[in-house]
């Protein structure tokens, strides 16, 4: 049996020196998630296709929590820029502790309306965009023996919602890769899970935030009756990030107001 000693407590979600990677961490749920770490203590990368928008980001969340914080520009579904993300990464902080795979995007529509172009586009950054960003980690962590990678899955990846075949096909197969590389990690003590949110009010949401689709099918259908706040994302990143979520492996935490519970 374990001793009060055994059972540290709040030191658990304790990141101080640890070092993370945000992808999509310029803005919405990456940002918010970036800065969760950071409140924790971790050292941080923003990776964002735009620079600027990183840079600026990097400088807030340097400045409200007192750690290490600086921005990469790449392109998620680009290889070799992943490789350059994780190396430069190393390069920064001399360590590689935590991954978040948050860029993605959202392309809605009846699927004949669609085009090929619109399906392939989300796929390729939702889902080869994680894919890649996870392999480019994947010595560092392997050599440290140590790491955690968490995944943007969906609620809509565990349940479906018309007018959204290529976000919940993408989100269906990160739930899928996730159980994968949970269970291919897991003898290097790499721990893989993802959230899925459900309706946060992020700048992907605001085109239907005043529509009666927003309204009713998506804020009308969670218990609390209401858009999550980007604040509200933070302890689920810090808990799976830390060492309380160290016996999760390929674990879906559900971020979304009850919409699931339904």
């Amino acid at each position: 049996m374990n001793t009060i000693s055994e059972l540290p407590g709040i030191k658990l979600f304790d990141l101080t020196g640890k070092a993370a990677i945000i992808t999509g961490g310029s803005k919405g749920l990456g940002q918010a998630m970036a800065a969760g770490l950071a409140s924790a203590g971790a050292n941080v990368m923003l990776v964002s296709r735009t620079l600027e928008e990183g840079e600026a980001a990097a400088k807030e969340i340097a400045d409200a929590f007192g750690v290490k914080a600086v921005a990469f520009q790449a392109d998620v579904v680009n290889e070799s820029q992943t490789i350059a993300m994780a190396k430069a990464a190393m390069d920064a902080f001399g360590r590689i502790d935590i991954l978040i795979n948050s860029a993605g995007i959202n392309i809605r529509g009846a699927i004949d309306e669609l085009t090929l172009d619109d399906f392939q586009k989300v796929m390729d950054i939702n889902v080869t965009g994680t894919w890649l960003c996870s392999r480019a980690v994947t010595p560092y962590m392997k050599a440290a023996k140590s790491g955690s990678i968490i995944n943007l899955a969906s609620t809509l990846g565990l349940v479906g919602l018309s007018n959204r075949t290529p976000y919940t096909s993408s989100k269906g197969a990160i739930v899928q890769m996730t159980r994968a590389l949970g269970l291919e990690f897991a003898p290097f003590n790499i721990n893989v899970n993802a959230i899925c949110p459900g309706p946060f009010l992020t700048e992907m949401n605001l085109p239907i935030a005043d529509t009666e689709e927003g309204k009713k099918f998506v804020v009308g259908a969670t218990a609390l009756g209401r858009w999550g706040e980007l604040k509200e994302i933070q302890g689920a990143a810090i808990f799976l990030a830390s060492d309380a979520g160290k016996y999760m492996v390929g674990s879906m935490v559900t971020v979304d107001g009850g919409w699931t519970a339904r």
